[in-house]
C-alpha cells in the first residue's frame, strides 16, 4: 500500500524477512509443516518446510497488481497479488479487470515432498532439541517445536456439508481467483479428516467423485504433507531432486475447492474454455487441505539435512563448531569402529570398509565417471536371517536418510523404480530411485529366491545396476529418457558375490555367534549413550562435507610405488586396483580427520586391501568357483 507499483517492494519484503530470520535463533520458532499438522497452522502465516522438489510444474500466471472497485461509490482500492492464490475482494467490491494498473506476473511451482526416506531420529531432533541438549543452540540448527494450539476453530460435519451445499457463503468474501489453474475440488473439507482419512473424506463428499489424490511420495509408506511451493524469484537456481528449506506464506484457503470446482464444471460445458484435461487438473490443483500452498519469500538449497550441523559450513560460527569437533576426531572413530565391529559380529575388516563406505560421496565427474562413489558388497551375510534387518536398523540410526530395498522377485517384477512422465496428467510419477543426494540404499539380496523377472523386472535390475555405475538415473519420459545424475550410497548385502555391479567387495567373517541375533542387535542400540550416537551422525555428516586432496610430491610417491607393485605381481595388480587403493586411502585420511593423503595412510589403505583380497581368495578356495 505504501509503495507505487513497479517500485523495489517486493525486494524490501525478502530483506525484511531475510533479516529478522538471523535475529536471536528465529528460525527456529516458525513452525515447519514437517513437524506440526496443517490444520494446527495460522492460514496465511509464516510456515518453514524442509522438502525434495519431486516434480516442476508449468509456470503460473497470477495477478501482480489489480483494482478492485465499487459499483455504487466509484471508489478505488490497489491490491498486490504475490504470496495469495485468492485476490482479495471486499463484499461491495469486483475487481476490474480492464485497469491500466493491473500487472500480471509470473511464478514457478514446484511439487515437493518431504525427504524421502529421512530418518526418525532427524524428526526426533528438530522435535526435541532439550534432549539433546549437549550441543549449543548456536551451533547447530536445531529447531525446537514451539506448542501449538489449534489456531483454527474445528467445524462439525453438518457445517461441513452446509459450506458443500451452499459454497456461495464461501465466496461472498472472495470475488476472484488470482492464478490461472483449475482443478478437480470436492468441496471444503476438515483438514484434519482429510489428513487422517484422505480417502474417506472424499467419499464423504461425493459419492461420484475421482478416486483419492495419490500424494506420489518416492518411497512407499512415507507419511507427511506434500506441497505446492511457489516461487517468485531465481527458480532456475532450482532443480527436481534438490533439497530445499523453504520459508513462506502458508495458503489453505477453503474457497480455492470452491472456485476450482466451478473451473472444472465451466471447461465442461466448453472446452476451448481450459485446455487441461480433468486428471491435470486434479493433480496441479488439489485441495488445499491436503495439498497445502506456499508462496516462497526464501529458499535455500540445504547442503545435509543432518540437523546437529550447522546448516551452512561456511560462516564463522560454523567453523568454530567444525574445528571444536574435529579436536575429538579421534576418540569418536575409535568408538564407531567399535560399536559397527560389535555390529559385523567381531568383524573389524568389514566395519572399517564400512565406514569408509558411509562417508563416501561423489565429489566430482570426469566425462561420464562419478569420482568418489563407493559401493560395498558385504557378501558372507546369512540367507533369511534377521542379520541384515538389523545392519539397515543401525545404519538408519547413524544417516539422515536411508531405505532398504529388499531384492525379491516379487519386489523386482512390482515396484516401480524409474520415475516416468505421466502426460495425461502432466506429472512426473515417481518412483523408489528418485532420492536426495547422500541417502544410503541398502540393497537386500539375502532376499532373493529362484524365480522368473519379467520386463518390468529386467528394466529394474538395469537401473539399480546403473545407478550404481554411473550414480545415474534415466527417468522415463516415453518418447525418450533423460538422465537425472544422484549421489546415493549404495550397500550391497547378499551370501555371495552381488549380481549387481560394486567398487568393493567384503567377505564377512563373524567372530561371535550370538544365540538370539534379536537380542544382540538390540542391546547394541540400547547400550549406546544418546551423545555418543548423535557424534557418531556429525562424524559421518561433517566428513562427507571436507575438502581433500593430494599433493604433488605424494602423488609420484604412489606412482613409484603403484609401478614397483606391477613389477612384483603383473598378472593381479590393474589400473582398478590403483584406482580403488586411491578411494580407500581417501576416505581413510578423511575418517581420521585428514584432508591430504599422507605416506602413512596410504601404506594403511594398501594394508587394508591386502587383507580384504586375502579373504576373498581364502573363501574362492573353500567354497570353488563361488566369486
Amino acid at each position: 500500500a505504501q509503495n507505487v507499483p513497479n517500485s523495489d517492494w517486493e525486494k524490501k519484503v525478502t530483506e525484511y524477512f531475510k533479516e529478522k530470520l538471523k535475529e536471536n535463533n528465529a528460525t527456529n520458532w516458525v513452525p515447519s509443516l514437517n513437524d506440526v499438522p496443517v490444520h494446527y497452522l495460522k492460514p496465511n502465516s509464516l510456515v518453514k518446510f524442509r522438502c525434495m522438489v519431486q516434480d516442476m510444474f508449468d509456470p503460473e500466471f497470477y495477478m501482480g497488481v489489480y483494482e478492485t472497485v465499487d459499483p455504487n461509490t466509484n471508489a478505488r482500492v490497489l491490491h498486490f497479488g504475490k504470496y495469495r492464490d485468492v485476490a482479495e475482494c471486499g463484499p461491495q467490491q469486483e475487481i476490474d479487470l480492464n485497469s491500466s494498473q493491473t500487472v500480471t506476473s509470473e511464478r514457478q511451482t514446484f511439487y515437493c515432498v518431504p525427504v524421502p526416506g529421512e530418518s526418525a531420529w532427524v524428526k526426533e531432533i528438530v522435535l526435541n532439541p532439550q534432549f539433546y541438549a549437549y550441543i549449543s543452540a548456536s551451533q547447530a540448527r536445531v529447531s525446537p517445536s514451539t506448542s501449538y494450539t489449534p489456531s483454527r476453530h474445528k467445524r462439525s460435519y453438518e457445517e461441513d456439508e452446509d459450506m458443500d451445499l451452499h459454497p456461495s457463503k464461501q465466496k461472498e468474501q472472495h470475488m476472484g481467483n488470482s492464478h490461472c489453474s483449475g482443478g478437480d475440488i470436492h468441496g471444503c473439507v476438515e483438514p484434519k479428516r482429510l489428513e487422517t482419512e484422505a480417502s474417506a473424506g472424499h467419499h464423504l463428499i461425493s459419492p461420484n467423485c475421482s478416486p483419492p489424490l495419490d500424494l506420489n511420495f518416492p518411497l512407499p509408506g512415507e507419511k507427511g504433507p506434500a506441497c505446492l511451493v511457489k516461487v517468485y524469484e531465481s527458480w532456475d537456481s532450482f532443480k527436481v531432486n534438490d533439497v530445499l528449506e523453504v520459508y513462506g506464506i502458508l495458503s489453505v484457503d477453503p474457497v480455492l475447492s470452491i472456485v476450482n470446482n466451478e473451473e472444472r464444471d465451466n471447461s465442461a460445458l466448453d472446452p476451448m474454455e481450459c485446455m487441461d484435461t480433468a486428471e491435470e487438473q486434479r493433480v496441479h490443483s488439489p485441495p488445499a487441505s491436503l495439498v497445502p500452498r506456499i508462496h516462497v519469500i526464501l529458499a535455500q538449497k540445504l547442503q545435509h539435512i543432518n540437523p546437529l550441523l550447522p546448516a551452512c559450513l561456511n560462516e564463522e560460527e560454523s567453523k568454530t563448531f567444525v574445528s571444536n569437533f574435529m579436536s575429538e576426531l579421534s576418540p569418536v572413530r575409535a568408538e564407531l569402529l567399535g560399536f559397527l565391529t560389535h555390529a559385523l559380529l567381531g568383524d573389524s575388516l568389514a566395519a572399517e570398509y564400512l565406514i569408509l563406505h558411509l562417508i563416501s560421496t561423489v565429489y566430482a565427474r570426469r566425462d561420464v565417471l562419478p569420482l568418489g562413489k563407493f559401493t560395498v558388497n558385504l557378501s558372507g551375510c546369512p540367507r533369511n536371517s534377521i542379520f541384515t534387518e538389523h545392519i539397515y536398523r543401525i545404519i538408519q540410526q547413524l544417516v539422515p536418510a536411508s531405505y532398504r530395498l529388499q531384492m525379491t522377485i516379487e519386489n523386482m517384477n512390482h515396484s516401480r523404480f524409474i520415475p516416468h512422465k505421466d502426460y495425461t496428467a502432466n506429472r512426473l510419477v515417481s518412483g523408489v530411485l528418485q532420492l536426495a543426494s547422500n541417502t544410503s540404499l541398502v540393497v537386500d539380496e539375502t532376499q532373493l529366491e529362484q524365480g522368473q523377472l519379467d520386463t518390468t523386472g529386467v528394466h529394474n535390475v538395469t537401473a539399480l545396476g546403473n545407478l550404481i555405475t554411473w550414480q545415474k538415473v534415466d527417468y522415463d519420459f516415453n518418447y525418450h529418457q533423460m538422465e537425472f545424475p544422484c549421489n546415493i550410497n549404495v550397500l550391497i548385502t547378499s551370501e555371495g558375490r552381488s549380481l549387481l555391479p560394486s567398487d568393493c567387495q567384503v567377505h564377512l567373517q563373524p567372530q561371535i555367534i550370538p544365540p538370539n541375533m534379536e537380542e544382540y542387535m538390540n542391546s547394541l542400540l540400547t547400550a549406546v549413550l544418546p551423545s555418543v550416537l548423535n557424534k557418531f551422525r556429525i562424524y559421518l555428516s561433517l566428513l562427507r562435507l571436507l575438502d581433500y586432496s593430494i599433493s604433488d610430491e605424494v602423488t609420484k610417491a604412489v606412482e613409484e610405488d603403484f609401478v614397483e607393485m606391477r613389477k612384483n605381481d603383473p598378472e593381479s595388480i590393474t589400473a582398478d586396483d590403483l584406482h580403488r587403493t586411491l578411494l580407500v586411502a581417501r576416505f581413510l585420511s578423511l575418517s581420521a580427520g585428514q584432508t591430504t593423503l599422507s605416506r602413512e595412510r596410504w601404506l594403511r589403505a594398501k594394508q587394508l586391501e591386502a587383507f580384504r583380497k586375502a579373504r576373498l581368495q581364502q573363501q574362492k578356495c573353500v567354497n570353488g568357483n563361488e566369486l
